[in-house]
């Protein structure tokens, strides 16, 4: 891979339970097609020599055994629901030279260290996993030298945040984004973006919402993640989208 060239694996694409459902049994939580399948949504975006992942949720261990290239640098949170976090803890295997590089905002940091304090004892428990917290708020920050920029979003009321990070925007969990956030990100050649299902959410972009941000971005490409059963099934999807935007599905790698 070029130095310049930027790569995203997707490890998982699916909302909070996963699909399938447990106890649906629905067209899509039955499909045979393995674009059907979505475990919790994050991601690995490599670039300028970096790999970062974004989120680390409760299948974090069995995305990274299937993954191309198992090597991270750091992890970039979006926010602190248990699906983008919960998968914290199998980091350990990370943290065997020196405490893993997490950069969050404060109050995830925070909420962080009620949840899993023994990760951020001063004598921590041996085999721990351990991290080195980085604070960002609404400015750019460094990460193993490469520019990311925070997106601010809202999750119903919830303030919550995506990444800029080259040609690449990645948002997940939005609601709504402000005209000001869009404006800054038009044109961006590669638009990742929540869209949890056809229908009404209240804390989600639905299909519709969705598509209408994508209109107006206009962006070089855009792939939907976090993606309940709702959304229907993967191999009718192109009827649903027009062109430049597709589902997303795990294992997909994409390069801009």
């Amino acid at each position: 891979m070029e130095p310049t060239t930027l790569e995203i694996e997707f490890l998982g694409t699916g909302t909070s339970t996963g699909v399938p459902m447990l106890r649906c049994h629905c067209p899509v939580c039955m499909s045979s097609d393995e674009r059907d399948k979505r475990l919790r949504t994050s991601a690995i975006v490599r670039y300028q020599g970096a790999r970062l992942l974004i989120d680390c949720g409760p299948d974090f261990r069995t995305q990274m055994l299937r993954a191309s290239d198992d090597n991270l640098d750091a992890v970039l949170l979006t926010h602190i629901h248990y699906d983008h976090v919960a998968g914290l803890d199998d980091l350990r295997a990370y943290c065997f030279e020196r405490p893993f590089p997490l950069y969050a905002r404060a109050d995830v940091i925070e909420l962080l260290r009620k949840r899993i304090p023994y990760c951020f004892s001063s004598d921590p428990y041996p085999g721990v996993a351990q991290f080195e917290t980085h604070i960002f708020g609404d400015e750019p920050f460094l990460v193993e030298g490469v520019k990311v920029t925070p997106i601010p979003v809202m999750h119903y009321k919830l303030s919550i945040c995506g990444f800029r990070i080259g040609p690449l925007a990645y948002i997940t969990d939005a609601k709504t984004i402000s005209s000001d956030v869009i404006d800054s990100l038009k044109g961006v050649p590669l638009l990742v973006i929540n869209s949890l299902r056809i229908g009404q959410h209240l804390s989600h972009m639905c299909l519709d919402e969705t598509l209408d941000v994508i209109d107006q971005v206009k962006p070089g490409r855009a792939y939907l993640i976090h993606m309940s059963d709702r959304i229907g099934l993967h191999a009718e999807s192109p009827k649903l989208l027009p062109p430049g935007v597709e589902l997303a599905y795990d294992g997909l790698i994409v390069k801009a």
